[in-house]
């Protein structure tokens, strides 16, 4: 294989620098950079010549044009593969790749103990009402504490949506450092497997009424998107606590306020927003019962060092002609691997 030959782009940023160290070890890989101002006689040859696209997971951090959708595809004739920087892969319409043989995978699992973590410290922040706390202390003099009792959460009930590699975590963390009960909604798990992964399998509603806290871990996709609505929230407790890590959309921003303000649930922990970063005059940032951050569960220095890594493993494993682990539409295989054979000359495998 000749120098330069096998074409990798990524359009601001990448998870971690580690990603282009291990790229610029192999002589036969050509990693360009693109900006989001980048001019189109800049980026447009870039783009015609691509194998792989290296995506960022934020739909808001990248601009419209470098969304991969059918127009997009239709200027990269010889896309191979879309590789999301994380597990979320919002910017990509995977229906549109799947038309055009382009294989798409991310990086599920890579961040996973980070998330979890941040779900945990959400519920027991607003378990304690250490945000509460925090705020009164800031603003008001002689703050009574008898006004700020909180609660423990061992022998609480949480319902984790989603029993992935993320909410399989928070249920261990939950379960086994905590005391708590789990209860878990995943439509794709059968109760056995959910056994092993520390819940226990319910439906929807039924998980709503009886958990103390919820929390979401689910991918966004067309059976998750404003999954948790009207309907849902008031099905919750009104002690109970909504958590999510997952994405927005997912549940119903609108919905939530109105929750929030017939304190119909305790509060939120809110990580995920259908604007990210949300405006500061934000509706659901004027509550002292929401916990709020801008899409940094799995932001750690750990978390982003081991995304860089799998991400470039992942993408010279399947440029190498390999079948990577993290396919997000497997049903593709075959038309990819006919133009993968086009532009190498071997079948993948």
């Amino acid at each position: 294989m000749s120098v330069n030959s096998k074409r990798v782009f990524y359009v601001k940023y990448l998870a971690n620098p580690i990603y282009v160290d291990i790229l610029k070890a192999r002589p036969d890989v050509r990693l360009d950079r693109i900006e989001n101002e980048s001019p189109e006689d800049f980026y447009a040859p870039i783009l015609n010549a691509a194998h792989v696209y290296q995506i960022g997971a934020a739909r808001d951090e990248l601009a419209p044009h470098f969304h991969v959708d059918a127009a997009f595809l239709k200027r990269t004739p010889n896309l191979l593969l879309v590789s999301s920087n994380g597990a979320g892969f919002d910017p990509v319409d995977v229906e549109a790749c799947t038309d055009a043989g382009v294989l798409v995978v991310n990086q599920s699992g890579g961040n996973a103990h980070s998330v979890a973590e941040h779900a945990l410290a959400m519920m027991l922040t607003l378990s304690k009402r250490i945000i509460q706390s925090d705020r009164r202390l800031r603003r008001e003099a002689n703050v009574n504490r008898n006004d700020l009792v909180g609660n423990e959460v061992e022998h609480k009930t949480v319902g984790v949506i989603g029993l992935g590699n993320v909410g399989r975590r928070i249920a261990a963390l939950c379960k086994g450092l905590l005391g708590m009960k789990v209860l878990a909604y995943d439509p794709y798990l059968s109760a056995d497997v959910m056994a092993e992964r520390g819940g226990e399998k319910v439906e929807l509603d039924e998980l709503l009424r009886r958990s103390d806290f919820v929390s979401i871990s689910c991918p966004l996709d067309k059976g998750s998107r404003n999954m948790i609505s009207t309907r849902e929230f008031a099905l919750m407790q009104p002690h109970a606590y909504f958590i999510t890590t997952a994405r927005g959309f997912i549940h119903d921003e609108d919905a939530l306020l109105q929750a929030l303000r017939d304190k119909r649930i305790a509060g939120a922990g809110l990580d995920v927003w259908s604007k990210e970063p949300p405006p500061p005059e934000h509706p659901l940032l004027q509550f002292d019962n929401v916990l709020a951050s801008p899409h940094t569960a799995g932001v750690t220095i750990e978390a982003r060092q081991n995304m860089g890594r799998i991400a470039a493993e992942q993408v010279l494993d399947t440029l190498d002609g390999k079948r990577p682990p993290r396919i997000i539409n497997p049903e593709v295989w075959p038309a990819y691997a006919a133009r993968f054979k086009q532009a190498f000359g071997v079948m993948p495998g």
